[in-house]
């Protein structure tokens, strides 16, 4: 497989027009070559650090967010996310990290990495939550079938070690509320120090990375403090948490169009979560883009989940992120590709010899023109090597 004379945006800077070449699943060629192809261009598949797999993909209006998983079956749900995960995929978004995954997540990342069926990379991370706390308040308090939770030292350590025989990836902290739980405060706080520092412990003597959702200043904080890997949407920085995280290199996803969207109304959400997302709106974009002028690590990251972002959107989520965070065009396509790709610990997000062939030709400059990232502009997307959305030129 080859592409000659195009030019290459190699996920760190532009390279000019090369003869690209790869096997399944192994860029093997990158070499300086005469430009035959001036309207297009190559750049590495994207990686989004944050999603949510399992939710509903069908056509037209979502049902709704809280009881779809309770009334749906789990076999049902698992092909929901299967083609949520194409769906990404097909739109040049080649790697996803699930935030709240299952044994189903799993049993996706091992079907795709078999090529059962053709899929992207993935990373699954389990949950480590409280009673009560964010991830416990998605499901209504009669309902039995609730996810797990653990309380004290000792039942975090537990369940982090459950997650890992059941082969995660890593692990979700939640140190803060958040918006779309039923009942909840951003505000709140989940977890104590000791408890957190028991999680953030076992899951690195296990080799996982800790993920914390954090939207309060002191979720945040002690997250950092206690030595967290990524914080996830980072709303309410402070500037001394933002010079903390700069120095330490810790990658943040800021979630933005999500955040707007239920802020906004545009998506079906409660008069709650409006409320609470509308909150954390109104001061989110000065401490973020003080943040990025800080030096903070911003990497892809949407929560995605087909009710409130829809995969597919992630290059929307790229652009918004120049509008919003201040960055020009090649430091959001970096936080997309090679940082995010660096952020997870997965080999790909850079085009060079020996890396995974994820590719998206495209039309347009992005590295230039950010609203040249966009969908009407794919011509092609390649994944493990494979062609998987329109055709070579």
């Amino acid at each position: 497989m080859r592409l000659d004379g195009i030019p290459l945006w190699d996920g760190t800077e532009y390279r000019g027009p090369v003869d690209l070449s790869w096997e399944p699943d192994r860029i093997t060629g990158v070499d300086s070559a005469p430009q035959l192809r001036a309207d297009l261009c190559v750049l590495p598949g994207l990686v989004d650090t944050h999603v949510h797999l399992v939710g509903h993909a069908g056509p037209g209006d979502p049902p709704d967010f809280a009881t779809w998983p309770l009334v749906t079956t789990r076999d049902e749900q698992v092909l929901h996310g299967a083609a949520h995960a194409q769906r990404a995929m097909r739109h040049g978004v080649t790697t996803l990290r699930d935030l709240a995954g299952d044994e189903a997540q799993i049993a996706l990342r091992r079907v795709f990495d078999s090529g059962v069926l053709p899929g992207p990379r993935i990373q699954v991370h389990g949950v480590v939550g409280m009673t009560a706390g964010h991830n416990d308040l998605f499901v209504p308090p009669a309902f039995p079938g609730r996810k797990p939770t653990a309380d004290g030292p000792d039942e975090c350590r537990k369940l982090v070690r459950t997650w890992a025989r059941a082969g995660m990836d890593g692990i979700k902290l939640t140190t803060s509320g958040g918006v779309l739980s039923i009942g909840d405060k951003n505000a709140w706080r989940n977890y104590t120090r000791d408890e957190i520092r028991a999680v953030v412990d076992e899951a690195h003597a296990l080799g996982m990375l800790v993920a914390s959702h954090a939207h309060s200043e002191d979720g945040i904080r002690v997250a950092v403090e206690e030595g967290v890997d990524s914080i996830e949407h980072g709303t309410l920085m402070s500037r001394d948490l933002a010079e903390t995280l700069a120095a330490r290199g810790t990658p943040v996803a800021p979630t933005l169009l999500i955040n707007e969207a239920i802020a906004a109304g545009r998506v079906p959400v409660t008069p709650e979560a409006m409320a609470k997302a509308a909150e954390l709106v109104a001061t989110r974009d000065v401490l973020l883009a003080q943040a990025a002028a800080l030096g903070v690590r911003f990497v892809l990251g949407t929560d995605a989940n087909g009710h409130h972002v829809q995969f597919g959107d992630q290059f929307a989520e790229v652009v918004h992120m120049t509008r919003i965070l201040g960055m020009d065009a090649e430091s959001a396509l970096r936080a997309a590709t090679s940082d995010a790709a660096d952020s997870i610990g997965v080999p790909v997000g850079r085009i060079a010899p020996g890396l995974g062939a994820d590719l998206v030709v495209l039309r347009g400059r992005p590295w230039e023109r950010i609203e040249d990232l966009a969908a009407e502009n794919i011509v092609a997307v390649v994944s493990r090597g494979r062609v998987v959305a329109g055709r070579l030129p």
